[in-house]
């Protein structure tokens, strides 16, 4: 195999190489920029967790401070807890505690999958990224391949000897003034 140039082989090798590195470091940067994102969005989920843990405590918080107050005026006006009206509104407002709790929680399962998904999915994007940076890589060295190829004797390209244009030139060899 033949070069007609060596220059020209030396230059498209070296520029393959530079060329698929870029595309390398492209491909990992894109990658790392989404498993960055993946883990914010994981961080985000935590932090919708333990807002809403605190949330429950709070509202746990008011809601005793609530049934305090009641059950003191209640005592202080005479109404015995244990029976009748009162025990009906404690158990009712009990059931409406659990059921704030519940939606309070619910709503943060929520928001938890919901970021947990956009983490996956930043996860599957940067592998995507990657994976696109692989075939770039793939691609430019078939190019760089077939390039060679043509300039080589074996490519069909140029022979390396001088070739003859015929009558395309005005005449048998001659120069077209």
């Amino acid at each position: 195999m033949s070069f007609s140039n060596p220059y020209s082989a030396a230059f498209t090798v070296a520029t393959t190489a530079i060329q698929m590195k870029q595309q390398s470091a492209i491909g990992k940067y894109n990658q790392d920029v989404a498993n960055r994102n993946a883990d914010i969005l994981e961080q985000e989920a935590g932090q919708i967790d333990k807002q809403a843990e605190f949330d429950i405590a709070r509202f746990d918080q008011r809601f005793r401070q609530s049934v305090g107050t009641v059950n003191v005026a209640l005592a202080k006006s005479g109404v015995v807890i244990t029976s009748g009206s009162a025990e009906r509104v404690k158990e009712a407002n009990q059931l409406e505690a659990e059921m704030q709790n519940k939606i309070t929680r619910y709503n943060a399962d929520v928001g938890i999958s919901k970021k947990m998904q956009e983490a996956q999915f930043s996860r599957i994007q940067g592998q995507v990224a990657r994976n696109a940076a692989r075939l770039a890589n793939i691609q430019t060295f078939a190019k760089a391949g077939t390039s060679l190829l043509s300039m080589s004797s074996f490519g069909g390209g140029n022979t390396g000897g001088p070739q003859s244009m015929g009558s395309a030139q005005g005449g048998a060899g001659g120069r077209p003034y």
